[in-house]
């Protein structure tokens, strides 16, 4: 992304004049300027300088009476489903832009791109962030935190979006360039999809163009993947200053590794530069997973030795501790109950295990870091039972969205914000993703057919301000992002414990908005670190539905209670309403609350056809 188009230009203007723009700005450049009729282009030494060049000029440098735009340099056959959102108001929540971006269709990926001040401007990448539409319901964290010393007014947040559709991607850059947000003007340009570029046929025959065969599967940007595995990678952080001892010379000890353990390994050496621990990810069967795990340590074990780091290698592994990335989603089911799991782990594998706080996690870093201390062997069985965890919480994930999906018709998940994303969490998109690309999340295709629900959602009273935000603004966002009404009752009382939000629409707008209230309760610790998030859900069926639901001798609700994994209860002598409804109540964590939400109507609709009348038989 080094080649920049520079539009609006005068029929006056000459390369000689755009050449000292350029260096009036001190922003160099590599080639001589190419000026056509209205428009020129010019190449400069990298992306960052072209970036730079991008914020500096566009829309604020005029050249012979016209402003002059600055964007990348994008060829049509690249012009596909990426974009980049520039001019973000620095203090922009992430409900505000995710509400935004699913206006226009369904978001693959979203990458932060950089932010821009008047005194310095520089790429900035994260390995965690290649999926943040995927992620759990999102923290409303800002996209960055700025130093009270710096002037917020000259810095702005930079982000990279792909949409499953080119046309999602053609509306998105209609709609949002030059959309006014907190008087910012944002500005959308096409960025080089090179994956699109690579599925075009060569036209014409044309010279020099030569496919380099399909993009690689998933999402763009997300680093070579291996063939398709249902398993979850490991993800590990290692000192900076042992990367190269993983490495070996010219790869050697690396490729011998990944030749040993079966495994593809990526070390994200060149991202986060200057920090103290790069990750590593490890693709492989879990026993490869954790075959390549032990070398890496012993490999970090005998450098330190070899360096003096430590003065034996009785307390070397004080010093180099095991630390494994997991995904926020996973964290707390790896701890368990009263934290019985994490103990259990512990004192199996005579381990000493810590995981890094909440406050910790942001908008682009989703993981957390388990800290393993122990001997070599020990370590290596806490991987072990860690990682299985871990691969169990997500394969009942998956095994809940595609029931989800299922039980949803038209169900977009990888538009709805719940789940981890392939990047973060370490999944091959295509394991978890929901209908075809370009497939439009939402009801409008299935018209009258969708029926609007009400879900009575309890929620403890002190999380009400959360919820609802600054005037207002967070209960707004998320109604608009899920498409459904959200209201708060009012209180019983003054010492209420629980309030109630009402939720009202489609199913779809119900899973949506649920899963962000969900989310949003945990972010915000109205629930300890080793606390799972169950809450209190009603619904409402046909009085004449009810003992459907229960079944004979609670035949039934034991059924549904097993298959969804939440409480069920439909409280007895219950006097129906005006409209001859009886509440049923649904108490569990996210998936099994709308397991059950779902399977629900299904009972009753079955009750319902049973009733019908059946049609004479035709004579």
């Amino acid at each position: 992304m080094n080649k920049l188009y520079i539009g609006n230009v005068s029929e006056q203007a000459s390369a000689l004049d755009l050449e000292s723009i350029f260096e009036q700005w001190k922003i160099p450049f590599s080639a001589p300027f190419l000026v056509k009729s209205g428009y020129a282009f010019v190449d400069c030494p990298d992306e960052k300088v072209a970036m730079r060049a991008i914020d500096t000029l566009s829309g604020k440098v005029e050249l012979h009476g016209k402003v002059l735009e600055v964007e990348h340099s994008v060829p049509k056959r690249q012009r596909s489903c990426k974009l980049q959102i520039r001019n973000i108001p620095p203090h922009m929540q992430w409900e505000v832009l995710d509400g935004l971006l699913a206006q226009y269709g369904s978001v693959e990926s979203c990458e932060q791109g950089r932010m821009c001040s008047s005194a310095d401007c520089h790429l900035s990448s994260n390995p965690y962030i290649k999926r943040l539409v995927n992620l759990s319901p999102p923290p409303p964290v800002f996209l960055h935190s700025f130093p009270s010393s710096v002037n917020t007014d000259t810095e702005t947040a930079v982000v990279n979006v792909r949409y499953v559709a080119k046309d999602q991607a053609r509306e998105a850059l209609d709609k949002l360039n030059g959309f006014l947000m907190e008087n910012y003007a944002l500005k959308v340009s096409y960025i080089p999809d090179e994956t699109a570029a690579a599925d075009a046929p060569a036209v014409g025959g044309r010279r020099g163009f030569n496919p380099r065969g399909p993009p690689r599967q998933g999402s763009p940007n997300l680093g070579a993947r291996p063939k398709l595995q249902s398993d979850v990678p490991l993800r590990m952080l290692v000192p900076t200053q042992f990367v190269g001892a993983i490495i070996g010379k010219e790869g050697a000890t690396i490729r011998n590794i990944t030749k040993q353990t079966h495994s593809k390994i990526d070390i994200h050496r060149k991202e986060n530069a200057g920090a103290a621990e790069k990750p590593i990810t490890v693709h492989s069967t879990p026993e490869g997973c954790s075959s390549a795990c032990r070398n890496i340590m012993e490999i970090m074990q005998k450098e330190a030795v070899d360096t003096k780091m430590c003065a034996d290698t009785q307390t070397l592994t004080e010093e180099i501790p095991l630390k494994i990335l997991a995904h926020n989603n996973f964290v707390g089911r790896l701890i368990g109950k009263e934290g019985r799991n994490l103990k259990k782990i512990e004192q199996d594998t005579d381990t000493k295990i810590t995981i890094s706080p909440l406050q910790d996690l942001t908008l682009y870093n989703p993981e957390r870091t388990i800290t393993v201390k122990g001997t070599l062997e020990a370590c290596g069985k806490a991987e072990e039972e860690i990682m299985k965890k871990i691969r169990e919480s997500y394969e009942n994930d998956v095994a809940a969205m595609h029931l989800q999906s299922n039980l949803i018709p038209g169900l977009n998940l990888n538009a709805l914000g719940i789940f981890p994303g392939a990047a973060s969490g370490g999944m091959s998109p295509s394991v978890v993703s929901g209908p075809p690309a370009g497939a439009q999340a939402g009801y409008q295709s299935f018209g009258p057919q969708v029926e609007s629900e009400t879900v009575h959602l309890f929620i403890p009273a002190l999380a009400v301000g959360a919820i609802i935000g600054k005037q207002g603004q967070h209960i707004k966002q998320l109604s608009r992002f899920a498409g459904a009404s959200i209201k708060i009752a009012p209180a019983d009382g003054i010492d209420t414990k629980q309030r109630m939000v009402i939720i009202t629409g489609p199913p779809e707008a119900q899973f949506k908005a649920q899963g962000r209230i969900f989310g949003k309760l945990k972010e915000e610790n109205f629930f300890g670190p080793k606390e799972e998030v169950k809450l209190e859900a009603h619904i409402k069926v046909p009085s004449f539905a009810a003992g459907r639901v229960i079944g004979k001798g609670g035949k039934t609700v034991n059924e549904l209670q097993n298959l969804t994994s939440a409480e069920v209860v439909v409280p007895r002598d219950q006097t129906p309403d005006e409209n001859d409804q009886v509440v049923v109540k649904i108490t569990g964590h996210f998936y099994a609350s709308q397991l059950a939400q779902r399977k629900i109507p299904e009972i009753i609709s079955q009750e319902r056809r049973q009733k019908q009348p059946k049609a004479p038989a035709p004579r």
